[in-house]
């Protein structure tokens, strides 16, 4: 299989088609203000009692920004928007030398507009109720003014997805893993040396509490709650039915806002670092892509009964693979995220390949209609993930790339992609040196997303840290 970039043209002329429209703001603000949208928003707040809103969007780095508005003044938002600064979306990150990564405090606001079929009530307290928003550029601005938000990540997600129907005619739907460690009072661990804590009763009972909380917050906010388990010391699973990948991205940012409160009523901690610890589990995310065309899942062949993949699956897991080591800065998004590909035997894998039910691959069809993406962890913005990801697919579809046969764990079967990136730093350049996956985003959004990563990278080549003592303090010369 070559891997050699190819630049997306469809996908590249769509995307600057969509960045260039100065009328985007008008059209949604027009959508908002139609009386059955506005009848029906107000209903849905006097019915449930909402006396404020958070008007909110993920940021690149996943976190959740938002402004609190009284909910009586929900007409004037759905006609005006809520003001932000431009640096909020770029997580108010600083560098080294003080200077807000995306624009300095000089750097101008952005309008973001409700999406009024996204309210929902917060289950912890019904007062408050939560409604995402789309970033636009303020219309007054001259030339740019009315525009998308080249760094709006949910916003582009849902374009991206849409463009790619519309060029390939398949829907993409995906369900997420979402690992994550919790501490505190309660939850500590009895366990043999050498064993592991996993699926068993006990532990499940000691965190039934949180569990039996986090889905009945989750079903409330709308995630369709299906199973999950306790997989190592104090991590839990959750995990929730697949969708369409916007719909799946907006649930996993809600899921851990649901963790975070669910903590605080506890009184512990809930964290979704992707390595807490050596010589147990990392917290991981993977991702479970299918491809469908109207009702029928195109990963699979109908009446197959064996494990297998359609050849269109074959052709997408080729795209995947191709572009794994360029993707590995969003999947992998911290320098701690490279701490589980270091500690052997964990299940994390280092090498783009693919397999049948093999959990040392990169790519895992674990059963049929559904590729397993193992790579990311629990730190990942699901929407740059699921962008990527369907641009790595489009180039596997139109290039009809062969991924070669599945790694069945034998020493004879190459790994197709290659060594993935093991530190942060090699995924920074893996990123920019992938011209197909950065032309498949804004401009502005690979600028900043690189600096992000390149002064966290940074930051951490100059820490100090307990290692650095125990290894040089007092043993050198």
């Amino acid at each position: 299989m070559t891997l050699t970039p190819v630049r997306p043209d469809p996908a590249g002329t769509d995307l600057l088609a969509g960045l260039n429209d100065r009328e985007a703001f008008a059209r949604h603000r027009e959508r908002n203000l139609r009386p059955d949208v506005v009848r029906d928003l107000g209903r849905k707040i006097q019915e449930a009692g909402v006396e404020y809103v958070y008007y909110a969007l993920p940021t690149i780095g996943s976190r959740m920004v938002a402004k609190m508005v009284p909910a009586n003044h929900f007409k004037r938002n759905l006609e005006k928007g809520i003001c932000f600064h431009r640096t909020a979306l770029s997580d108010l990150q600083n560098d080294r030398y003080g200077n807000l990564i995306g624009g300095g405090i000089e750097a101008r606001e952005f309008w973001a507009l409700p999406e009024p079929d996204t309210f929902v009530v917060l289950p912890w307290d019904t007062s408050v109720a939560r409604i995402f928003c789309t970033a636009y550029e303020p219309p007054h601005l001259p030339e740019v003014g009315g525009r998308l938000l080249p760094i709006d990540t949910r916003s582009l997600l849902i374009r991206s997805h849409e463009a790619f129907t519309a060029r390939t005619g398949f829907e993409v739907r995906s369900g997420t893993e979402p690992e994550m460690t919790w501490e505190g009072p309660g939850l500590e661990v009895v366990k043999k040396p050498g064993t592991s804590p996993a699926y068993q009763v006990e532990n499940l009972e000691r965190m039934r509490p949180i569990y039996k909380q986090l889905v009945t917050y989750a079903k409330a906010m709308g995630l369709d709650m299906i199973e999950g388990d306790y997989e190592d010391d104090g991590q839990l699973e959750l995990n929730w039915m697949y969708d369409r990948v916007e719909n799946t991205a907006d649930r996993l940012v809600t899921y851990r806002q649901i963790c975070k409160q669910v903590a605080r009523e506890f009184g512990v901690t809930a964290s979704f670092m992707p390595k807490p610890y050596n010589g147990q589990m990392g917290n991981g995310c993977h991702h479970n892509l299918s491809l469908w065309d109207g009702d029928t899942n195109v990963t699979e062949d109908a009446g197959r009964v064996e494990l297998h993949v359609s050849r269109t699956a074959q052709h997408a897991i080729g795209g995947l693979l191709a572009h794994a080591p360029g993707s590995m800065a969003v999947m992998a998004s911290t320098v701690n995220s490279y701490k589980r590909f270091w500690d052997a035997g964990q299940f994390a894998p280092s090498t783009a390949n693919w397999g049948l039910d093999s959990r040392g691959c990169l790519v895992r069809i674990s059963s049929n209609g559904r590729m397993e993406y193992r790579v990311p962890d629990a730190a990942v913005n699901p929407y740059l993930s699921h962008t990527l990801l369907i641009a790595a697919m489009e180039d596997g579809l139109n290039r009809q790339l062969d991924p070669g046969r599945p790694d069945d764990g034998g020493a004879d079967v190459p790994a197709i992609g290659g060594q993935l990136p093991l530190t942060l730093g090699d995924a920074i350049d893996a990123f920019v040196s992938d011209t197909y996956l950065t032309s498949a985003l804004p401009a502005d959004l690979v600028s900043i997303y690189t600096q992000l990563k390149q002064e966290e990278w940074a930051r951490y080549c100059g820490a100090i840290t307990e290692w650095d003592r125990e290894m040089y303090w007092e043993t050198i010369p």
